[in-house]
């Protein structure tokens, strides 16, 4: 089964809290979306993200779904980070983040046109291999 999009650390961030400002868009999209891929190197991000912002519960709690198989991982290859190496070049002058270079690496080897993120300000910007550019939901 060809899946069709890529989580990204902040929409799977807005997903989980609450008081996010993105939280109701980000779940009303998770909700439509058929199980996106979610890329290994988000998750060190995301816990980072949820310990400093939520509680340790938390985590854990999304830590099992992602063992029961809730989420299914896409892993990091070396040629994705050859070729993030390439995208954190060719995009020095946007602050781009490792983790941001991996996903678009990713999308770029499984040909995913749609990215799950709520970071406009990078994901916008990128001209991928294989498409013009991104889909960004939420909208």
């Amino acid at each position: 089964m060809k899946r069709e999009s890529l989580f990204d650390t902040g929409f799977l961030f807005a997903t989980i809290a609450e008081n996010d400002p993105h939280h109701g868009a980000c779940r009303k999209v998770y909700e439509k979306e058929f199980f996106p891929l979610l890329p290994d190197v988000v998750l060190p991000e995301l816990a980072y993200l949820i310990l400093r912002e939520l509680k340790v519960e938390v985590l854990t709690k999304f830590l099992r779904s992602v063992a029961r198989g809730d989420f299914e991982i896409v892993r990091t290859t070396e040629a994705d980070l050859e070729r993030a190496a390439e995208i954190l070049e060719k995009y020095d002058d946007n602050n781009i983040d490792l983790v941001d270079a991996c996903v678009v690496a990713i999308a770029e080897r499984l040909k995913i046109e749609k990215i799950l993120t709520v970071d406009r300000r990078h994901f916008s910007v990128f001209r991928p291999l294989h498409c013009e550019s991104f889909a960004l939901l939420p909208e």
